[in-house]
């Protein structure tokens, strides 16, 4: 008689046991494929990608192709490429539209850490002059943008580590820029554009060939040639945040001395 009921009472209690397990224990989370390196207890940074000029401002010109679109589009393309890396980014515009110089350096100050890439194509003298290169700031403000900014003797002291990152970035940007697309290696250098001068995080400008040369327009009209820019931007930031991981070795990814 009491069999019956002990063995209902035990099915009870085990019944019990197995809903307060679903609800004690968390659920299971998925381990994402890719996901953005995280330096110590900093988050990653949101990359922060500047397509050169657009609206009213064409940029370079050869005929028909623009260097406002030709920005735009590598621009999305290193975007996707970054957000499949697991990223967060932002784009300064995402449309044929014009943006001042200090408009696009507020989109990256206004996040709290963030990378910036500004994108660019070369307009020569000579029609021969071709290649990739790349550009960090002279002088960077770290705190306060603005007029005060372009005087070294007020520069603080913060400067000089954000100037360090620039120009590593800048490094690990030109290799990758030269691996991907083969183009002559015009190297890095340091000068002080506004749109970089002005960003208060790492940042560099790249200049993914020359518009006024036909054979390097004839391949930036290509999707693959521009895919291949897009992919060494990507390329170009995985490394350098690699690289910027406390206690973990660098030299697999170092960028090559100019």
């Amino acid at each position: 008689m009491f069999r019956p009921i002990l063995s209902w009472f035990g099915l009870i209690l085990l019944a019990i046991s197995f809903v307060c397990f679903l609800l004690v224990t968390p659920p299971l989370q998925p381990v994402a494929k890719s996901r953005p390196i995280a330096r110590g207890n900093e988050a990653a940074p949101v990359i922060v990608l500047d397509p050169g000029h657009g609206g009213q401002d064409s940029g370079a010109m050869c005929g028909a192709v623009l260097e406002k679109d030709l920005t735009l589009d590598v621009a999305r393309r290193a975007e996707m490429l970054l957000r499949a890396a697991g990223y967060t980014t932002r784009l300064t515009r995402d449309s044929d539209r014009y943006l001042s110089l200090a408009q696009r350096a507020e989109v990256a100050n206004h996040e709290k850490n963030s990378l910036f890439v500004s994108i660019h194509f070369n307009d020569g003298e000579r029609a021969a002059a071709s290649g990739v290169e790349t550009y960090f700031a002279a002088r960077q403000n770290a705190t306060s943008p603005g007029i005060f900014g372009w005087f070294s003797f007020l520069q603080p002291r913060e400067s000089k580590p954000l100037f360090a990152q620039s120009e590593s970035l800048a490094r690990f940007l030109q290799a990758a820029l030269v691996e991907r697309t083969q183009a002559l290696n015009r190297g890095i250098k340091s000068e002080r554009f506004y749109v970089i001068a002005q960003v208060r995080h790492p940042s560099a400008l790249v200049e993914g060939g020359f518009i006024t040369n036909p054979a390097d327009v004839a391949k930036l009209t290509t999707t693959g040639y521009r895919q291949q820019i897009a992919s060494a931007i990507c390329d170009g930031i995985c490394r350098y945040r690699e690289a910027s991981l406390p206690n973990e070795p660098t030299l697999a990814w170092a960028a090559p001395a100019e």
